[in-house]
């Protein structure tokens, strides 16, 4: 079993920062690869970057390339996304995952954790 607890959302001005938190209980944490979602008002959840076991290997999608990046530190059984030039489109609910195996992928079914998700707005 892993609990996941997100934190680190709220209100930022566009082109702004925030860094976001996912703390994991559990001892199987540093096994586990983590992925980030978000999901918007009347839309999808949507995979937005993973992280494997080791935190050698990230991907996030293009549509965040460049502004999104994720890191972990399995010494605090934490997984980070640090989001830089945010935009209004960024908008959502953010929500952390922990993986299957030490490598997943960006489908929701390659996830079987999930945290409560931390709102980030980002206003024009």
């Amino acid at each position: 079993q892993v609990q996941l607890v997100e934190s680190g959302g709220g209100l930022v001005h566009t082109g702004g920062s925030l860094r976001l938190s996912c703390v994991a209980s559990g001892r199987t944490f540093s096994n586990k690869a983590m992925g980030w979602f978000r999901q918007a008002p009347e839309k999808e959840r949507e995979f937005v970057g993973s992280i494997d076991w080791s935190g050698h290997e990230t991907y996030v999608p293009d549509s965040v390339k460049g502004r999104f990046a994720i890191s972990r530190d399995n010494a605090k059984n934490t997984v980070y996304l640090q989001m830089d030039s945010l935009k209004a489109e960024d908008t959502a609910v953010y929500y952390c995952a922990a993986g299957r195996g030490g490598y997943s992928g960006d489908l929701k079914r390659d996830y079987d954790y999930w945290g409560q998700g931390t709102q980030v707005t980002v206003s024009s």
